[in-house]
């Protein structure tokens, strides 16, 4: 399973990218407002920063809710950088924007997925990513885990070549179940990704370590 860095701190994927395990990055509207930014211009200037740090699919979010504003959009956002994802909603306009750009050959990530339906039309709409949201559905109840099995089962059956990006990780558990599950990608903030390196275990043996070595440094 790659991984991918879902957020738009440039300085966190600065330090993500020195580790070498980061193959690309997720943004949305949210995650821009939150450093500031507020613009078009703004969130361009932000996804070139990110691209000479990540040379991987760098996913950038449309904000518009139509069929023809998302396309127009869409199309506009992919001229941004050869690496530029589209992503677009699991909506009808959604579907919509998907076909027309896919056709033109915009890599797109189908995000806001919450249903097995959701992905399969997606997926025959055009998308090259689609993006479960696990920890949203956890959140009203459902087990997200179940979707991601279900979408990599399906579109296995069917040879559907649509990746299945797991989004909305809110822990380093999250990673291990969707990486059972199958997904190919899961997308987790910086501070989930630090946090699968973290092992009591691993503090314990490297402060035992360096204690013995101090020990015998002074003998």
């Amino acid at each position: 399973m790659r991984i991918f860095l879902d957020t738009a701190n440039v300085d966190e994927i600065r330090q993500a990218a020195r580790m070498g395990v980061v193959s690309g990055v997720t943004t949305n509207p949210s995650l821009a407002a939150k450093e500031g930014i507020g613009t078009a211009a703004n969130y361009r200037e932000a996804i070139l920063q990110i691209t000479d740090i990540i040379d991987g699919p760098i996913s950038v979010e449309v904000v518009s809710l139509d069929a023809e504003a998302m396309t127009e959009e869409g199309w506009g956002i992919s001229k941004w950088h050869p690496n530029v994802v589209v992503k677009l909603p699991s909506t009808t306009a959604g579907l919509e924007a998907m076909h027309s750009l896919s056709k033109e050959g915009v890599k797109i990530n189908q995000t806001l997925c919450f249903s097995l339906n959701q992905a399969i039309l997606g997926s025959q709409a055009g998308s090259s990513y689609v993006s479960p949201f696990i920890g949203r559905l956890d959140d009203k109840g459902h087990d997200g885990m179940d979707l991601i099995r279900d979408i990599v089962e399906v579109f296995k059956i069917h040879e559907i070549k649509t990746e299945v990006l797991a989004a909305s990780v809110r822990s380093p558990l999250h990673c291990i179940m969707a990486a059972k599950a199958g997904a190919q990608i899961a997308t987790i903030p910086y501070k989930v990704l630090c946090g699968m390196m973290e092992h009591p275990l691993t503090d314990a043996g490297l402060d035992s370590f360096t204690k013995d070595w101090e020990y015998a440094s002074k003998s």
